[in-house]
């Protein structure tokens, strides 16, 4: 009842009035009413209680009403104090001088400046916030102010515009109609938004251009000028073949007229300019030059000749540019190519000369052979015809020496029987090199037990060690080895008894040392040894360091003999030595092969013309005195003409002096000092070109061989094989056959 009397709309003041006239009512009515006094009663407490009710909901209402109004008042100031923070950053964007807007999660535009998209002013109006950024960009692509790449249409620009849009980061430059620019640059928010920036960079990229159109004009200057200075002609032409640059010598070397060269001449029409003043002499013809001026595609790199008034030669190169275009190059090598044939005349002249001088070589070689050989015959007969009579009277000496008593007749027909005794081992030694000078020497190379030579030795030479109180030792070897057993037991024979000759006190030593396919045989001994200087001229004839040594105890052949048996044989013969410490004197032989056939092999190399008669010339450096002439004298025996040095340096200077060119080489790899041998060929293969060599060398190692491949060279392993160099030398000879 109450709340149909209270209208809630009244303000307080009039419900408060309200209720207390109602009070006052109940009150009258519980006082002057008609009903029993204990209905009044009840009516008056419950109004007393709905008056308690309502005073409480009253203060509520109150508190309620106070708090509702702070949070208006709380409410108003924030709007407030949102509207200002708009309204500044909307003065804060509007006076940056890039264009900005800035869009939501949802790619929807929630503002931007008066600056964004000014330039797009048919489409400036569309962009109000709420648009999303798909319509931004299809309002943009459609403007007439957008200048579109050639051949893009606004839908592809579109999709490619949202295509980058993906990125995280996003910066490009769009053309605008009137030859202005713009940047733009995307950037994500924190929340996922995007804030688009642009930027005018119109006079960026004019001063840009300005600048590289300066850069390219000096960088033209600077390539006019260094055209200008070039010793060569030179032309450029685009992927046309129109002239695009050159230099004032391609005009003078190709007899052209300075107004046919300007920019844009074609190609064809400067070939055509030619004419026939010039022929094309080495390489391609003119056809196919412009074929080549004319091809699509990369260009192969063209190099010929002409020749211009027919007196100057030119020498033009080709090659294809990057972009599609092609340069030429124009050398003038009149005198280089006056040169080469001037040279090409004086070495047909030289070679005239040196077939003139090899001819009379050979005279003179041949007739040193018929000498030789007559000395040799002359020797043989001699010695055979001196033996019968010396023989005679030994005989005759020792019928005597039965008569004689007297003890001073026996001493005279003593000396006299060892003077006899010496004169024979004198003719002996003479036969021997006389056989072995001889061409018609067959050896009987074949296998042999090193002991059947060793054993026979020992029992010999024993004796001879014991009578001057030495220790011979000869070391047994099982070995097999390949030689001429004669030969090779006589060889050291002499090497034994030298060394017996020549030491007085101590021992001599016979042993042998296995190294690969070889086996050196060494004689050692404690003699006086032999001073660096001496060690080659003790192998000449008649030759005894020791002065003060008798006639009997020989004249010096042993060590010539031995020698020369050595170089016939092929078995290389060295010698180490040292003054006060003695000397060991080292032949080396080839092993016998297990299970290998055994033939006979020849003592000279097979020869379809024979050496000696081609006349040829081989240049041998070898720094080992030993080895150096025992490879002299073998090949030498064959007929052919050495020119030794110990060095590089040597036998570059006597080339030098000599004006020769070697028809082969025979180089040692290890020459001591300075190159090597195959450094020595390198340096002879520039100065005179590729000549048939082979190295020398004890090394057995791939990297060698390596350099012999590359070089094209052959190797010769040592000990040498007496057959394979023969057939190395052969194989030089039948070159120069055929070549003559």
């Amino acid at each position: 009842m109450i709340s149909s009397l209270v209208n809630p709309d009244d303000t307080l003041e009039r419900q408060n009035q309200k209720l207390l006239e109602i009070t006052q009512a109940l009150i009258r009515r519980v006082e002057y009413g008609s009903e029993h006094a204990g209905a009044a009663y009840a009516q008056f407490e419950r109004a007393a209680l709905l008056e308690k009710r309502v005073r409480e909901r009253t203060l509520e209402l109150e508190r309620t009403l106070n708090l509702l109004h702070e949070s208006n008042a709380r409410l108003a100031g924030a709007n407030r104090e949102t509207e200002a923070a708009r309204r500044n950053l909307a003065d804060a964007i509007e006076t940056v001088s890039e264009g900005f807007a800035l869009f939501d999660a949802s790619e929807t535009l929630v503002m931007c400046n008066s600056r964004f998209c000014r330039d797009f002013r048919d489409t400036a109006p569309e962009l109000r916030p709420g648009l999303s950024f798909d319509g931004y960009v299809d309002r943009v692509s459609r403007s007439r102010y957008l200048s579109l790449p050639e051949g893009e249409i606004p839908a592809t620009w579109a999709e490619r515009r949202i295509r980058r849009h993906k990125d995280r980061h996003v910066m490009f430059n769009v053309q605008l109609a009137g030859d202005r620019w713009l940047q733009v640059s995307e950037h994500r928010t924190a929340n996922g938004g995007t804030v688009v920036l642009q930027t005018d960079v119109t006079d960026l990229i004019r001063l840009e251009r300005q600048e590289r159109a300066r850069l390219k004009d000096k960088q033209t200057r600077m390539i006019r000028a260094t055209l200008d200075h070039l010793n060569q002609g030179v032309g450029i032409f685009d992927e046309h073949a129109r002239l695009v640059g050159w230099n004032a010598k391609v005009g003078s070397l190709l007899g052209l007229p300075a107004r046919r060269l300007h920019l844009g001449a074609s190609f064809a029409g400067l070939l055509e300019q030619l004419g026939e003043g010039v022929e094309f002499t080495r390489g391609i013809d003119s056809a196919e030059f412009g074929r080549w001026a004319r091809g699509d595609g990369a260009r192969e790199p063209i190099f010929f000749e002409v020749r211009r008034g027919g007196t100057v030669t030119l020498q033009i190169f080709g090659r294809g540019m990057p972009d599609g275009g092609f340069l030429i190059s124009v050398t003038d090598v009149t005198a280089e190519r006056d040169a080469a044939r001037r040279l090409h005349e004086l070495n047909e002249e030289l070679e005239q000369r040196v077939m003139e001088r090899t001819l009379e070589l050979e005279d003179a070689l041949a007739a040193a052979e018929r000498a030789n050989a007559s000395k040799s015959r002359f020797v043989a007969a001699a010695s055979h015809d001196l033996l019968q009579p010396l023989s005679a009277a030994k005989l005759f000496i020792a019928s005597l020496s039965d008569r004689c008593a007297g003890g001073a007749e026996m001493a005279v027909l003593g000396k006299a029987e060892s003077a006899l005794a010496s004169v024979e081992q004198i003719i002996d030694a003479l036969l021997d090199i006389s056989k072995l000078d001889a061409d018609r020497l067959q050896f009987d190379i074949r296998p042999v037990a090193l002991n059947e030579i060793f054993d026979p030795l020992r029992v010999e030479m024993e004796v001879l060690a014991a009578r001057k109180g030495l220790s011979l030792t000869i070391v047994p070897c099982a070995l097999t080895i390949e030689s001429d057993p004669a030969y090779l037991r006589r060889v050291l024979q002499n090497l034994i008894s030298n060394a017996i000759r020549y030491t007085e006190t101590g021992r001599v030593l016979v042993g042998v040392r296995r190294r690969g396919g070889t086996a050196r045989i060494e004689v050692r001994d404690t003699g006086p040894g032999i001073a660096e200087e001496d060690q080659s001229t003790i192998f000449e004839e008649f030759k005894r360091l020791d002065t003060t040594a008798s006639r009997n105890e020989g004249l010096g052949l042993g060590l010539a003999i031995v020698e020369r048996a050595c170089a016939r044989l092929g078995h290389p013969l060295g010698l180490n030595s040292e003054l006060g410490k003695g000397s060991c004197f080292m032949v080396t032989v080839p092993k016998s092969g297990e299970n290998m056939p055994r033939q006979p092999r020849p003592v000279r190399p097979n020869q379809p013309m024979g050496l000696s008669q081609v006349g040829m010339i081989v240049l041998l450096v070898e720094n080992d005195r030993q080895m150096r002439r025992a490879m002299s004298l073998l090949v030498e025996s064959w007929g052919v003409n050495v020119i030794e040095a110990e060095n590089a340096e040597i036998a570059l200077d006597l080339l030098d002096d000599l004006e020769i060119t070697p028809d082969a080489l025979l180089f040692d790899y290890q020459l001591g000092t300075g190159m090597t041998g195959t450094q020595l060929y390198e340096v002879l293969r520039d100065r005179l070109g590729a000549l048939p060599c082979t190295i020398v060398s004890a090394e057995r190692s791939p990297d060698l061989r390596d350099i012999c491949q590359a070089l094209r060279i052959g190797l010769l392993l040592k000990p040498v094989d007496r057959h394979l160099l023969g057939a190395f030398l052969s194989g030089v000879a039948d070159t120069m056959t055929a070549a003559r």
